[in-house]
């Protein structure tokens, strides 16, 4: 056990109590047995009754309490167990008087303080063309002004049917609980006369976050590593449209199983109800035609009544018909954000006029899905594919290896052939400069 704090004089007891234990010498049983009036568990012997919980017989509750520290250090927050704090009970539980509480039922808890101390990290990617209402929805949504000073897309670039991406990261603190919320937007999307190329940027920066974190994750240190994968994409649509248009269903259909899409009607506030119910019906008829994949909110359990009634408020209001207002103006005794009309006021907080309520309402419930979504789904399937290309690519160098051999096998059979047919030449060569050759007679040269 680590030796904990100087200042911290009941956990130096605690553990000065389970070192002297060590080694722990332990007995147990399942029997619970009445003993002075409180039921425990023990063993019976002839000559009397073993509490196995009474330390001055053995070190069970030692041993408990060093366990439940540990379990502790895990869920990254550390409480000091006494002794007295291992047999507190629980408040909601019936338990028979005298069983010692365990103290399973705090990990949830502690699991909720590790990550209220660690933080969440949140990426958001804002799609649309300019002009739809992204940054101001996107402030709204969050109660801050995430992104104040746009970068503007120079004439060359819109004509090059260039798309730019500027991520943006605020540090976000409610109540103790930190989010760093990420917010990338995209300037010149679907601006220009040809925007057949305008999805590739937007993938490409997908897929980047996602071999980003690969290559992190397939390091030595991967003890802190900075998620900035895009866990949910809100694609705006523009509210004088019908439907989808072929743009849209391009882009929707390549980025329905890299991350969580919720398309959005933007400037909702252009639209009467009556329009307004016409493009829902028509998005949806499209998303549905055209077989796009968007976010669609877990069931929840049977007995969460509260989230039942959640559910079906938001699966009314999808797909989200919003309008943004970064301007707080005063109505009725209450500071909102709204929108001001020489008609009239528009509250974008309203139920009854805009989803943006209901957006945020499902963007924050549903944003540890959203993370669990993009890592076990959109991830693993970039992972597989990823794992599966390097497993093809790490056999062409031994299938080249192999072709390469044989080449110099065949040339070696080649030259060795070459070598026999030569020495053969050379051989009839000789032969015939044998049989050639004149017959001297030795007798003339003895006359």
């Amino acid at each position: 056990m680590p030796d904990g704090d100087d200042d911290d004089a009941e956990y130096k007891e605690t553990f000065e109590c389970i070192k002297k234990c060590m080694p722990f010498a332990v007995c147990g049983s399942n029997t619970p047995i009445d003993m002075k009036g409180h039921r425990v568990l023990a063993r019976a012997y002839p000559w009397g009754i073993l509490d196995v919980e009474n330390s001055d017989w053995t070190d069970c509750k030692a041993l408990r309490t060093m366990i439940m520290f540990l379990l502790q250090v895990i869920c990254g927050s550390r409480r000091n167990f006494t002794a007295m704090d291992v047999n507190r009970k629980p408040s909601g539980v019936d338990q028979s008087p005298g069983l010692s509480y365990v103290g399973f039922s705090d990990l949830p808890n502690l699991i909720h303080r590790k990550s209220v101390k660690k933080g969440f990290e949140f990426t958001l990617l804002a799609v649309g063309r300019d002009g739809t209402g992204k940054t101001t929805v996107v402030n709204s949504i969050f109660h801050t002004d995430i992104v104040t000073d746009k970068s503007e897309v120079s004439l060359k670039e819109r004509s090059d049917s260039k798309v730019v991406l500027e991520p943006s990261t605020v540090e976000l603190e409610e109540r103790g609980v930190k989010v760093r919320l990420t917010v990338v937007h995209t300037h010149g999307y679907g601006d220009s006369l040809n925007n057949t190329n305008n999805p590739d940027p937007i993938i490409r920066y997908i897929d980047d976050q996602f071999d980003k974190y690969f290559a992190d994750e397939s390091g030595i240190n991967r003890r802190h590593i900075l998620d900035t994968r895009v866990h949910c994409l809100l694609y705006f649509i523009e509210p004088y449209q019908r439907g989808l248009k072929p743009l849209d269903v391009k882009f929707l259909k390549a980025v329905g199983s890299k991350v969580n899409v919720i398309p959005l009607i933007a400037k909702s506030d252009t639209l009467t109800k009556q329009e307004l119910a016409v493009k829902k019906q028509e998005l949806a008829r499209d998303i549905e035609k055209y077989d796009i994949k968007v976010y669609q909110m877990p069931d929840g359990d049977d007995d969460d009544a509260e989230y039942k009634e959640t559910f079906e408020c938001i699966k009314k209001c999808m797909p989200f018909a919003v309008c943004g207002s970064n301007t707080p103006i005063d109505m009725k005794g209450h500071r909102v954000l709204a929108r001001a009309y020489p008609w009239g006021i528009l509250d974008v907080e309203n139920s009854d006029w805009t989803d943006c309520k209901a957006l945020r309402t499902m963007i924050i419930s549903q944003m540890s899905d959203l993370q669990e979504v993009t890592h076990n789904v959109h991830y693993e399937n970039f992972r597989s594919e990823r794992l599966t290309d390097s497993g093809r690519s790490s056999k062409r160098p031994v299938d080249a290896e192999r072709g390469y051999d044989k080449q110099i096998r065949e040339k070696d059979q080649e030259l060795k052939r070459m070598e026999e047919k030569l020495a053969r030449m050379q051989q009839q060569i000789q032969q015939q400069k044998l049989d050639s050759a004149p017959v001297r007679d030795i007798r003339d040269s003895r006359v």
